[in-house]
């Protein structure tokens, strides 16, 4: 396996150690106690399930400069009963990342025009950050106080940082914790990206939420599902979504809304 950086090798162990500390030792076949004073699996216990060295996984989760080789990585991701996408994640952030790509902000103008056809269906298109860099009529009045001609939206602050958004979404708590482990996973994969720093700190700094939450490492993708929004004569409303990367724009996703 190539070499990695230092800040891979951090980040490696920060999502190694949620995980573990989020798994019950009853899930894994192991007798639990209240007396534990861990939470989750020990680090002696994972290894033990992997068929590691406690003191080599341990280096891992420190951060320290050993390099895991594939076979390791999937027995520990199977010792810890990771999903589909915390496999990827994983294995995204142990190894050597790609080159350095450049992240479309500029959004094409075809694309646009599409999200203004789209008008009944509310529709927008986000960049990598989840700043709103096109969206149409239908949004901003479903979305309200979000989508603001006069300013630079951005979904994740609104979500957190605006009292409108826990107005408009009933289910806030799950709506808020599915975008920030969105991005919480993109910012895993994109380190050393100032506009991921300075949106975290900004969050963790103005929503208690938010400081809670990241540090728990969700691992979120984006797909398609129903969303409830309360419109604003009150009346709750459901809808289907569904989001699409935008071919030939690193980082943009359209998200377009059906009425059911």
């Amino acid at each position: 396996m190539s070499d990695v950086s230092e800040q891979q090798r951090r980040e490696l162990g920060a999502f190694l150690r949620a995980r573990r500390e989020r798994t019950p030792p009853e899930d894994v076949g192991m007798p639990g106690s209240p007396r534990r004073r861990t939470p989750g699996l020990r680090r002696e216990e994972l290894a033990m399930l992997a068929g590691i060295s406690p003191t080599w996984y341990t280096f891992l989760e420190q951060g320290r400069d050993v390099r895991p080789s594939h076979q390791v990585l999937d027995a520990v991701a199977r010792a810890l009963g990771l999903s589909g996408a915390e496999r990827t994640h994983l294995f995204a952030i142990a190894t050597e990342p790609p080159a350095d790509r450049v992240t479309a902000q500029q959004l094409d103008t075809e694309v646009a025009r599409i999200v203004d056809q789209l008008d009944p269906n509310p529709a927008y298109v986000t960049g990598e950050t989840f700043d709103v860099l096109a969206w149409n009529r239908s949004a901003a009045e479903l979305f309200r106080g979000a989508l603001k001609d006069d300013e630079h939206p951005n979904l994740v602050r609104w979500v957190f940082l605006s009292p409108d958004a826990r107005d408009v979404l009933p289910d806030w708590t799950d709506v808020a914790q599915s975008l920030l482990a969105r991005l919480r996973t993109r910012a895993g994969r994109q380190l050393g990206r100032t506009s991921f720093a300075e949106l975290e700190a900004e969050l963790r700094s103005a929503s208690p939420e938010a400081d809670l939450w990241w540090p728990r490492y969700d691992i979120g993708t984006e797909g398609a599902g129903i969303k409830r929004v309360r419109l604003v004569d009150g009346e709750d409303q459901r809808l289907a979504f569904t989001s699409f990367d935008v071919a030939e724009r690193p980082g943009q996703t359209m998200t377009v809304y059906r009425r059911l």
